[in-house]
């Protein structure tokens, strides 16, 4: 039954189809569950690398625990700092956070949304042991710029890509820059398994050491329970893999209709009194839409969360945009900066504004046809204009 009562309901998220059964079916049958006796993690890891242009890929039990053993990878623990968007999933500092480190929390673009890299040379510190940019919404940030500072500084990038499945930056992969890189499969990502998370290496050592981390320590022929590291069970189970197997399959397709419509919702958006929608760089030549973001600058937060439920109600699928990291109390139970929120905000002034302002709709719209894209922003003019 729709739920609509403006606009025809867009596709369903998540999509699926036979191929999630027959892979599925495949799994159950082969009588091993787990990655060390089957075989669809391992074949999807060697896929997923692939389609990213990475030596090296990782399947893990979820995106935050991506990020986790990314960073872990680089030495980060107590002592050490990690510099993340303010604006982000709080899964992005508390990745860091729950190794010990202290998160420190810098400005984003307030055209792209993605961090600044101006903001981070400022906060690098004796004490930075990486530097998390966020491709936010599948547009990746200025790795130019960011590749740079890494440079100069010694400080490794580490790159969440929870929303940036098939991206590129002037031509490149994610997994072809030569920095670590996190995924999530989390249920409203661009593929999904409902949970899951992938991290992606640019060289074996690395991938190596993540593999013993991520299996309690264990190498994978080991017999004598001989663990060589500290670590946790992160290990993918092959019904979650035998699922994502499936998703890679049609995630370049859906990419390329959401590159058909991304342009043209963007400029009906745009055309609204009060509404901006989410720049693109240019070098960002491929962005796959995890999320269609748009601002109302001036708006109250409150004014901004009712407009959302009247959107949800006119059937289109908008949500309220992330909460800046620091006006999270989850933030400040461990690892936070000795900085108060009133500082933190003060440095951070676009994520001030954007936190309250900015709307999201999920991906599922930009499957829609191009008449929904229309009907979309008609229903947000009305919208803002009867509130």
């Amino acid at each position: 039954m729709s739920i609509s009562r403006d606009v025809p309901e867009f596709p369903a998220w998540p999509q699926f189809d036979d191929v999630e059964r027959v892979n599925l079916l495949r799994a159950l049958e082969q009588g091993q569950w787990w990655r060390m006796g089957g075989s669809e993690v391992t074949e999807f890891e060697r896929e997923f690398a692939e389609y990213h242009g990475a030596e090296h890929a990782l399947a893990v039990t979820n995106g935050t625990h991506a990020l986790e053993l990314a960073l872990q990878v680089l030495g980060v623990g107590p002592g050490t700092e990690v510099i993340v968007p303010a604006f982000t999933f709080i899964s992005s500092s508390q990745a860091a956070q729950r190794l010990g480190a202290v998160a420190v929390p810098v400005d984003i673009d307030p055209g792209t949304f993605c961090i600044d890299p101006a903001a981070v040379e400022r906060a690098i510190g004796p004490r930075t042991a990486a530097i998390m940019p966020v491709h936010m919404a599948g547009h990746i940030a200025d790795m130019d710029a960011l590749e740079k500072l890494s440079a100069d500084s010694g400080v490794p990038l580490i790159q969440d890509a929870a929303h940036a499945h098939g991206a590129r930056w002037q031509g490149r992969r994610v997994g072809e820059f030569p920095s670590i890189a996190a995924f999530s499969f989390q249920n409203g990502k661009l593929m999904t398994a409902g949970e899951g998370g992938a991290v992606v290496f640019p060289e074996g050592e690395q991938y190596e050491q993540a593999f013993l981390r991520h299996s309690c320590g264990r190498p994978p022929a080991d017999r004598g329970y001989f663990h060589q590291t500290s670590g946790s069970n992160f290990r993918m189970n092959e019904f979650s893999a035998a699922v994502l197997r499936a998703q890679l399959s049609r995630l370049d397709a859906q990419i390329s209709l959401r590159e058909e419509r991304a342009p043209l919702l963007t400029r009906l958006l745009d055309q609204i009194d009060g509404v901006t929608a989410q720049s693109r760089d240019e070098r960002c030549d491929r962005n796959p839409h995890y999320m269609m973001m748009f601002r109302l600058p001036g708006i109250t937060e409150e004014a901004r969360n009712a407009l959302v439920d009247k959107l949800i109600a006119r059937g289109v699928p908008a949500f309220a945009a992330f909460r800046a990291i620091y006006r999270c109390p989850g933030f400040w139970e461990t690892g936070a900066p000795e900085l108060s929120v009133d500082e933190l905000a003060s440095r951070c002034p676009t994520t001030e504004a954007v936190h309250q302002d900015t709307v999201w709709l999920h991906h599922r719209t930009l499957l829609g046809t191009e008449e929904q894209m229309h009907r979309i922003a008609d229903i947000v003019a009305d919208t803002l204009a009867t509130a």
